[in-house]
């Protein structure tokens, strides 16, 4: 059977999820083509989707890349998360038993992938125990909507190099089914909220981001060696401009505009 459009996008998904591509990763539209054997019209419809779904992004000279969440975009992706599970676990009220039984499977699976130290398999696992959920509360849509959100948070965890530990995910997924089957809803949303800000404070993310650090680091002024002349030592900055020369002679005041390091000063 020929594969479709929505069986890319789910491919692409899960192997985001799995950590088997890497933030800002190109996907080539004529790779993928050669890849599922289809056209590339199928492709460019997959990738048109994931964009839609704000997990791929498209440059007119560089074509499609996964997206590379800015600290803003990955602040509201968790945030988005925890509106959206604690108020799912809110509404959904008892959790039936054919539901539970479903959720305690998921999470055996997870427990097994943890002990083969399956580091993509345990991944998938753990980002979809969130859609598991949304689907055993009765929420399909809900549930599309996490599995987009968890790629992206994913991409995130990858790119700004979480810390956040496997077995704790786990065991945290273990005591909110736990609440849920004792009906225990209060509980269930404060371990979820606890648990996703758990997840979002192990990123490595610095609190304001200097732009132009590499560039300050490489301009700063060399160490004068030991021992150096005066006249040698000195540098650009204090270096009179001819103008400046000119004015001194003439006893006029300095000018702002003496001094050679105004420029990258201002910059920098």
């Amino acid at each position: 059977m020929a594969i479709s459009a929505s069986d890319i996008s789910a491919r692409i998904v899960a192997a985001v999820m799995a950590q088997k591509l890497a933030p800002g990763s190109r996907l080539g539209e004529q790779q993928l083509a050669l890849l599922f054997d289809c056209s590339r019209t199928i492709v460019r419809e997959a990738l048109t989707r994931l964009a839609a779904r704000g997990i791929v992004t498209v440059s007119a000279r560089r074509g499609w890349y996964l997206i590379e969440p800015s600290q803003d975009e990955a602040r509201e992706a968790f945030e988005a998360r925890r509106v959206i599970e604690v108020g799912l676990i809110r509404s959904a009220g008892r959790v039936d038993k054919a539901a539970l039984r479903k959720l305690k499977a998921h999470l055996q699976q997870e427990k097994a992938a943890l002990k083969q130290d399956d580091v993509g398999t345990r991944s998938y696992l753990l980002g979809d125990f969130h859609v598991c959920l949304a689907e055993c509360l009765g929420n399909s849509l809900l549930a599309d909507t996490l599995r987009d959100f968890t790629a992206r948070t994913t991409l995130i965890a990858m790119l700004y190099q979480s810390s956040h530990d496997a077995v704790q995910s786990c065991e945290d997924h273990v005591r909110i089914v736990q609440a849920l089957e004792r009906g225990d809803t209060a509980a269930a949303e404060t371990l979820m909220a606890e648990h996703i800000g758990t997840v979002q404070s192990a990123l490595r993310v610095t609190a304001d981001p200097d732009p132009l650090a590499r560039l300050r680091d490489a301009l700063a002024p060399l160490d004068t060696p030991a021992g150096a002349p005066a006249a040698k030592a000195r540098d650009l900055r204090s270096a009179p401009s001819p103008g400046a020369r000119g004015r001194k002679a003439a006893g006029a005041p300095p000018s702002p505009d003496d001094d050679s390091s105004t420029y990258l000063g201002a910059l920098l």
